[in-house]
C-alpha cells in the first residue's frame, strides 16, 4: 500500500477567490457519489494543470476493538485459549491487509482515470475515523478544494446527507464541492450563485465566473430576502401588547415604518448585491443573469434552482450575519439538505472594490456633494475614498454633510490657523498642465505640496514647471532599496492607499537623494499623508476661520 505523506507546502492556501483548482482532494469510497466527485475533480484539475489527491481513511483499530468486544459471543469451539489467540492473529492480519487492499483498489481506479486525463494523482490512506482524517487533510494547507459525495456506501433510502459529509463540511477550512446527483456532470445546467453581500458570497461569485468559463456554462446570481418576517413578528407582538403598551410602543407607526421604508430598503440592499455582481462579471468579460427573490431564502433559492435546471449552486459557508463561532450558515445548511443539484460551499473571500460598492450601494445628499466639490480636484478622489471608507465602517448608505463632518473630525482633530507658509501658492498654467497629467490624484496632491515647498525654498512667487519636473522624472532613476522594517510597516497600511504611499515615500527619498527607504522615512511619509488629508478636508469641509 503506497501512502504519500501529507506535507503542507511552504505557503498555505490563501482564502481568496476564485479558488485555485491546482490541488484538489477527493474523498474515495467507490460509491456512485464519490465516483462522480472524482470525475469532476479530474475534469477541473485538467483545466487548470492541477493535481488530484485521493483520500480513503480506514479504521483498522476500530474494527480490532469491536472484534475484541464480540469475542464473548463466539461459539464454544472458538473460545479455547489457543484457538482464540489464533483467531485474533487471523483477524488482525485480515483487517490490516484487507482494509489496505480495499483502499489500494480505490486508489488504483482513481489513478487510471487521472492517467487517462493526463492529471497527476497522489494517494492518501490514513488510519482513523473517516470524517476526522478528511477534515485534517482539508485543514493541512496542502489543498485548495475538497470534492466529496453527499452520500457514501452506507446510504439508505430517505437519507439526503450522510454523516461524513455533514461533519466534514462543517469543519473544512477550504471550499467543498458536494456531489448531489451521481449521474449529472457540472455544467449540465446553469451555475447559480447565492449572494447576500458577504465576502464569502462574493468569493463564490468569482469562483462561479471562473468555473463558467472552464465548463462553458451560464452563470446566474440570485439574492433572496424575506420581506414578510417583520409583518408576522409585528402582528404577533401586537396581539400580546396591552392598549397602554401599544401606545408607548407606537405600534402603528412602527409597522408603517417597516412596510414603507425598511422592507423597501432591504430590497434595495439585496438588489445592489446583484448590481455589484454584474459589474464584477463585466470587468471579467462575462455576463450573468440575475434575479431578486423574496421569501424564506433557502426555499426560494431551491425553487429557483429547480426552475432553471441548475447543475451547481455556489454559496458562502456562512453569510452576512455570521458570528465568529458559527460553523455553517442557516441558508447554507438548509440548502445542503434541500438543493436539487450539486453544491459548492465556499470559504474563499472577496471584497469588491470600494468604488464599485459605493456606486451601487451609496448615494450622496446635495449638501454633501457641494461640500466635496470644494475639495481641490487633485485630492478629491483620495478624500472621497476616505469618506466612503468611513461610511462603510459606520454602515451608512447615504453620505450626508454630517458624515463628512464626522470624517473631518476623525482625520482633523485640530482646526488651528494656518500661517502664510501653509497658504497655497499660485501656479503657472504650464505647471498646472504638467501636474494634471498625473493619473493618481493622491500622488498629484503630494507632488503639488512638494513643488510648492521647492518654490518657497527658491523664493519664487509662483510654482513653475521647474519646480514640478524633479518629482516627475523618476521613471529612469535607479530602483530604491526598502529596508525590511519599512516593508513590514508598509504592508500594514490599508490596501487602498498602500501604492500611493509607497510612491509618495519614494518621491521623498529621491528629493533628499537617499539610496534607500527606512522605517523613519516611511513614518514621516505617513505623517505627511495624514497632514495632507487634514489640509484638503479642512479646505473642502471646513473653510479656514476668518482670523486665520
Amino acid at each position: 500500500m503506497q501512502t504519500r505523506p501529507l506535507t503542507p507546502p511552504a505557503s498555505e492556501t490563501a482564502a481568496t477567490a476564485p479558488v485555485s483548482l491546482r490541488r484538489i482532494l477527493v474523498a474515495l469510497d467507490a460509491s456512485d457519489h464519490a465516483n462522480r466527485a472524482l470525475a469532476e475533480a479530474v475534469r477541473l484539475a485538467a483545466s487548470a494543470g492541477g493535481t488530484v489527491t485521493g483520500i480513503h481513511a480506514y479504521a483498522a483499530k476500530l474494527h480490532d476493538r469491536r472484534f475484541r468486544q464480540m469475542e464473548g459471543g463466539l461459539p464454544e469451539r472458538y473460545r479455547h485459549e489457543d484457538e482464540l489467540e489464533r483467531q485474533r492473529v487471523v483477524h488482525d492480519d485480515l483487517i490490516t491487509r484487507g482494509l489496505g487492499i480495499i483502499s489500494d483498489s480505490y486508489h488504483d481506479d482513481a489513478a487510471k482515470l487521472c492517467e487517462a486525463a493526463a492529471v497527476p494523482f497522489r494517494r492518501l490512506s490514513p488510519e482513523g475515523k473517516n470524517y476526522r482524517r478528511l477534515s485534517e487533510a482539508a485543514a493541512s494547507g496542502a489543498f485548495d478544494l475538497l470534492a466529496m459525495g453527499v452520500l457514501g456506501l452506507g446510504a439508505v433510502p430517505g437519507t439526503t446527507v450522510g454523516t461524513v459529509c455533514w461533519r466534514v463540511v462543517r469543519r473544512s477550512p477550504i471550499d467543498v464541492l458536494v456531489i448531489r446527483d451521481p449521474d449529472r456532470p457540472l455544467g449540465d445546467g446553469p451555475l447559480v450563485v447565492a449572494l447576500d453581500g458577504s465576502t464569502r458570497s462574493f468569493g463564490a461569485l468569482l469562483t462561479a465566473l471562473d468555473l463558467g468559463r472552464r465548463l462553458d456554462a451560464p452563470v446566474h446570481a440570485v439574492a433572496a430576502y424575506d420581506p414578510y418576517f417583520h409583518y408576522v413578528a409585528f402582528n404577533r407582538i401586537a396581539a400580546s401588547l396591552s392598549e397602554e403598551a401599544g401606545e408607548i410602543f407606537r405600534f402603528k407607526e412602527q409597522e408603517a415604518l417597516h412596510e414603507q421604508i425598511i422592507d423597501a430598503g432591504i430590497a434595495r440592499i439585496y438588489q445592489s448585491h446583484l448590481d455589484v455582481a454584474r459589474e464584477l462579471a463585466a470587468a471579467r468579460d462575462a455576463t450573468i443573469e440575475t434575479r431578486l427573490l423574496d421569501g424564506k431564502p433557502h426555499r426560494v433559492i431551491a425553487a429557483y434552482l429547480e426552475e432553471v435546471g441548475a447543475s451547481l449552486v455556489l454559496l458562502g459557508k456562512t453569510g452576512i450575519h455570521a458570528d465568529p463561532e458559527l460553523d455553517i450558515g442557516g441558508t447554507t445548511e438548509n440548502l445542503l439538505l434541500a438543493a436539487p443539484c450539486h453544491l459548492w460551499i465556499g470559504e474563499a473571500r472577496f471584497t469588491p472594490p470600494l468604488d464599485i460598492l459605493a456606486g451601487k450601494t451609496v448615494s450622496w445628499t446635495r449638501e454633501a456633494e457641494d461640500r466635496l466639490a470644494r475639495v481641490p480636484e487633485t485630492a478629491r478622489g483620495m478624500v472621497r475614498l476616505a469618506i466612503l471608507r468611513l461610511a462603510q465602517e459606520r454602515g451608512h448608505t447615504v453620505i450626508t454633510a454630517s458624515l463628512i463632518d464626522e470624517a473631518t473630525t476623525r482625520f482633523c482633530p485640530h482646526f488651528g490657523g494656518r500661517d502664510a507658509q501653509q497658504q497655497a501658492m499660485p501656479w503657472s498654467p504650464e505647471a498646472s498642465a504638467l501636474l494634471d497629467r498625473m493619473g493618481d490624484p493622491a500622488i498629484g496632491a503630494s507632488i503639488r505640496l512638494r513643488a510648492e515647498k521647492r518654490a518657497r525654498r527658491e523664493g519664487a512667487d509662483t510654482v513653475a514647471v521647474e519646480h514640478v519636473r524633479p518629482f516627475l522624472d523618476t521613471e529612469t532613476a535607479p530602483a530604491l532599496h526598502w529596508q525590511a522594517a519599512a516593508l513590514a510597516r508598509l504592508a500594514r497600511v490599508p490596501g487602498m492607499v498602500r501604492e500611493s504611499l509607497r510612491r509618495r515615500t519614494e518621491l521623498m527619498a529621491r528629493d533628499r537623494e537617499l539610496a534607500e527607504v527606512d522605517l523613519a522615512l516611511l513614518e514621516e511619509s505617513i505623517a505627511e499623508s495624514r497632514e495632507l488629508m487634514q489640509r484638503v478636508m479642512r479646505e473642502g469641509g471646513h473653510p479656514a476661520p476668518e482670523d486665520s
